[in-house]
């Protein structure tokens, strides 16, 4: 159990809002941004790579936050696949960010219920 974790949900999915705010804005930048849609990249390989390293940042944070391996690779593919949506215009940044923090609502209720 990490060390957030002990200090109860509303502390850990707060620290998860937090990280998640840092991936998405600050250390994402107009590279990753704009490379990670399919539809705006330069090349296959550059989205590729580029929505692969916002999720590995992702799946940083929420591994710092949790402790937890696991949920650092579940949020690594699930931060793709909402993301790989949202660029294919299946919906806008609204759905989009509730998905995310969905996501981290569903690690804090595994995490303080195990």
């Amino acid at each position: 159990m990490s060390l957030l974790a002990q200090q109860g949900p509303l502390a850990l999915f707060a620290a998860f809002v937090v990280m998640h705010a840092l991936a998405d804005f600050p250390l994402q930048g107009d590279y990753l941004a704009s490379q990670k849609s399919r539809r705006h990249a330069d090349s296959r390989s550059d989205w590729i790579v580029a929505l692969s390293a916002h999720c590995a940042i992702h799946a940083g944070g929420v591994w710092l936050v949790s402790g937890s391996l696991a949920f650092a690779a579940a949020e690594f593919l699930l931060h793709g696949l909402i993301d790989l949506g949202k660029g294919e215009a299946k919906f806008g940044i609204g759905i989009d960010q509730s998905l995310h923090l969905c996501c981290k609502l569903a690690y804090v209720l595994l995490l303080v219920n195990t």
